[in-house]
Order: C-alpha cells, then sequence, then structure tokens
C-alpha cells in the first residue's frame, strides 16, 4: 500500500501541476471556457460570466499549489481532501458536459491538448481512483523535507503561481499553442487538404408508416418509403478534418477583404474583439504604435466584432489612421488574447504579436511603401435600361433623379461584358422620376 500511494502521489501531483502550468499560462482563454460552461445551454450561470476571469485565475493557481502540496507533503490532510472535492466536481462536469453533448472540448489541457467530452471524463475518473487511493493511504504521505523548508516551498509554489498568472494576464502567454502563433500563417490554417478524412454521419429518417412512426438509418442518402415523412435526426458517428483557423474574416457589410489583406507584404492588424470592452489606455497605446507603422510605410487595418458605431466612434475618439473590419468575436478572442492587442504579418504570416502594454515593442522598421495599383474605370451607364454616354448622366438636373445604382460585380454585369464583348468594370442604371 504503502509504495502504492507513492505512485498515485507522484502521479496526481505531477498532472495537476501540468494541468494547471497549462491553463495559468492562459488563464485568460479558460475564462472564456468557463464562459462557455456558465451559457444558459450548458449550466444556465450566465451570472457568474463578469467573474469567469476571477474563477479562472483562483482555479489553477489551487490546482498548481495543491499538486505542489502534494508532492512536497505539505498539509496532507487538507490537500488530499481539497483534491478530492475538486476532482469530484471536475468529473461531474466532464460527464454532464459529455453526455448531454454541451461541450465539445473541456479546456482542461488549455489549447496544448484538445480532448473530447468523454475522453476528459475517463481522465478524471482515473483521476478519481488515484485520489481515493490517496485518501485511504493518507498515512503513507510523509513531507519530504523538515518542517521549515517544506513551509518555505509550499509558501514559493503559492507565490510563483500568482506571479505567472499575473504576468500573463499583462502580458500574453508565454507558450501560444493557437493557430495564431507567431510563425504560423493564417491562410494556410483555413485550407482544407483534398485528401482530408470527411466526417462521418448517420441520418435517421422518420416516416409514417400505415398508421406507425418508423426509422429508417442511411448514410445521408433519402430512403425510399412508402410512407408520410415526419422527420430526420442526424449523428456524426466520425468527426472530419477541422482546420486549424475557423471563422476569422476581414470584412465590411458588403464586401470581403480577407484574401487582399493576408496577402500583404506588411501589414499591422490590430485586435480589439470588443471595442466598448477595450482597454483605453491600451487604445492610446495602439494610436503612437499604428501612426509610426503607416508612416514607416505599412498597411494598417483593425479587426473587430463590434458595430460600426462603435467603430466609428473609435476611430473618432482616439484619432485612428486606420478603418476597423468586421471578424467573428471568438475568432478575434483567438487570435490575441489582450483587448486590444496588435500583430505584425507578412502575407499571412504572423510576425509578432503583442499585447497592448507592449504595444510599442512591436517592430516596424522603414520599409518600401507598395504602390497602390491604379485603377481604371470603364463604366456602363443607363438611363431608365437604355444605353447613354457618362455626358448625357453629367448633363442630368439632380432633381429629376429617382435612384442611382451603381454594379461592381456581378452576374448582371458580367452578362453585359459578354453579350457586348466588352470589360466594363461597374454598371451605372439611373432612373428618372415619372413625369
Amino acid at each position: 500500500m504503502k509504495y502504492l500511494v507513492h505512485i498515485c502521489r507522484i502521479l496526481v501531483g505531477g498532472l495537476f501541476i501540468f494541468s494547471g502550468l497549462i491553463k495559468l499560462n492562459d488563464p485568460l482563454g479558460f475564462s472564456y471556457k468557463l464562459q462557455e460552461y456558465f451559457s444558459e445551454e450548458v449550466l444556465n450561470l450566465p451570472f457568474l460570466d463578469g467573474y469567469a476571469l476571477g474563477i479562472s485565475v483562483f482555479v489553477v493557481v489551487l490546482e498548481v499549489v495543491l499538486g505542489v502540496f502534494l508532492l512536497i507533503g505539505y498539509k496532507k490532510k487538507f490537500t488530499v481532501w481539497l483534491l478530492l472535492a475538486m476532482i469530484v466536481f471536475f468529473t461531474f462536469l466532464t460527464f454532464y458536459a459529455a453526455y448531454f453533448e454541451v461541450v465539445k472540448d473541456c479546456g482542461c489541457f488549455g489549447d496544448f491538448l484538445k480532448l473530447k467530452p468523454w475522453e476528459s471524463f475517463n481522465k478524471d475518473l482515473i483521476l478519481l481512483i488515484l485520489i481515493l487511493v490517496l485518501v485511504v493511504g493518507m498515512k503513507h504521505i510523509k513531507p519530504i523535507f523538515s518542517k521549515f523548508p517544506t513551509t518555505i516551498l509550499a509558501l514559493l509554489g503559492f507565490i510563483g503561481s500568482l506571479w505567472f498568472g499575473y504576468h500573463v494576464l499583462m502580458h500574453l502567454p508565454t507558450w501560444d499553442f493557437r493557430a495564431y502563433a507567431v510563425g504560423k500563417n493564417i491562410a494556410d490554417g483555413m485550407v482544407v487538404p483534398e485528401d482530408a478524412p470527411k466526417a462521418i454521419q448517420e441520418f435517421t429518417w422518420t416516416f409514417n408508416v400505415g398508421g406507425e412512426n418508423v426509422d429508417f438509418v442511411t448514410d445521408g442518402g433519402y430512403p425510399t418509403v412508402d410512407g408520410e415523412y415526419v422527420g430526420v435526426e442526424t449523428k456524426i458517428i466520425e468527426e472530419g478534418y477541422d482546420p486549424p483557423v475557423k471563422d476569422f474574416s476581414i470584412e465590411t457589410d458588403d464586401e470581403d477583404f480577407t484574401t487582399q489583406f493576408l496577402a500583404e507584404d506588411h501589414l499591422v492588424m490590430v485586435v480589439a474583439y470588443s471595442l466598448e470592452k477595450a482597454n483605453e489606455d491600451g487604445l492610446k497605446n495602439i494610436k503612437k504604435v499604428t501612426d509610426k507603422a503607416i508612416e514607416n510605410g505599412y498597411t494598417v487595418i483593425g479587426l473587430s466584432a463590434s458595430g460600426s458605431e462603435a467603430k466609428q466612434y473609435a476611430k473618432e475618439t482616439y484619432g485612428f489612421n486606420f478603418d476597423f473590419y468586421l471578424c467573428d468575436e471568438k475568432a478575434l478572442k483567438t487570435v490575441v488574447r489582450s483587448n486590444p492587442g496588435i500583430l505584425k504579418l507578412e502575407k499571412g504570416t504572423v510576425i509578432q504579436k503583442e499585447h497592448f502594454n507592449d504595444a510599442e515593442d512591436l517592430d516596424i522598421p522603414v520599409v518600401e511603401r507598395k504602390p497602390k495599383p491604379v485603377i481604371i474605370e470603364n463604366n456602363a451607364y443607363f438611363i431608365n435600361d437604355e444605353e447613354v454616354s457618362k455626358a448625357e448622366t453629367d448633363a442630368l438636373d439632380p432633381k429629376t433623379i429617382e435612384s442611382i445604382n451603381v454594379i461592381k460585380e456581378g452576374s448582371e454585369l458580367d452578362i453585359l461584358n459578354s453579350a457586348t464583348s466588352s470589360k466594363y468594370t461597374g454598371l451605372v442604371k439611373i432612373t428618372l422620376k415619372e413625369e
């Protein structure tokens, strides 16, 4: 029993320290995962959203500290019973998430290792057994040093954990395991290889046959059944390839500029998932850096999930000399753990990433300014569906115009170019008021 307790002690202590440090490296990311658990679809505790970051830091620091306490044998009763309470709660949580299929990844090891719900539950179940062994054999847990050095080590473990958590919150995670880490190419992360495995799904079709509901299972095809269709349920048997970069875009309400900007040689990208919640001093730091970047020849853009009014307000308030584009909030939270944050990219590859506290550390030497392409307008003009010259449209009295529709792309422009063997870049359609 003594040796079994020693083995369990090392396994549990080591795993708690490892799991805690991985999450402590990114407490903001773990807080996002907690918000997912607090949502109405899972635990229905939305009032805890505002406390997610505080709970995140408390839980991961406690996880690391308990692991250290167990390994050095500090306050064994307090440590083991608290470990048992934590693992019972985590086991319930992972079982709930897996059974009801409400959370795809428990967040146990942050972005370092993604575990499926049932894998997370099995991991917690094994830990529960190991900790129960420690409870039964608690008398065999002895301090590895005398009282004073053991107390000092316990205190250092606690202080070190708090410092590390504070450090990464004020800067950025020390280790970045996400698809937007320095050196990763965002455009490449969106690509799904041609030979990538496809998802395997099972479809259960329900038909009313002779007054009874009968189920027919297929892999997707609509079954030939002599009955009245009632409904269908879909079940994923095996997940297909999941690209590391999802829901990332650079767009306006009308156009998508993702490909264009990810092809830029020298791009500085400001990320603020919520301009309303962004740190004010951080935005002021961003202003200084982006002004310098523009002066040094960089293309500068902003990305936010906020609405157009918030974007305009931020631009006017802080005097930004660049435009904000639209992107999914969850994607932006993944790009950089800072609101706002700033990145330097070259042809879609992340070269540098900084927290707003370190924005001025962004390396932006003078680069050759890329000349903007000269776009020669070649428009076709129509008044009440009759083709006219530009001079005729210029001569119109504005008071006689009902509406003007400018078309820069689409099937209507393609059909006109094909029918007339032309290369129009735009179509201007003017409708006059009825006399």
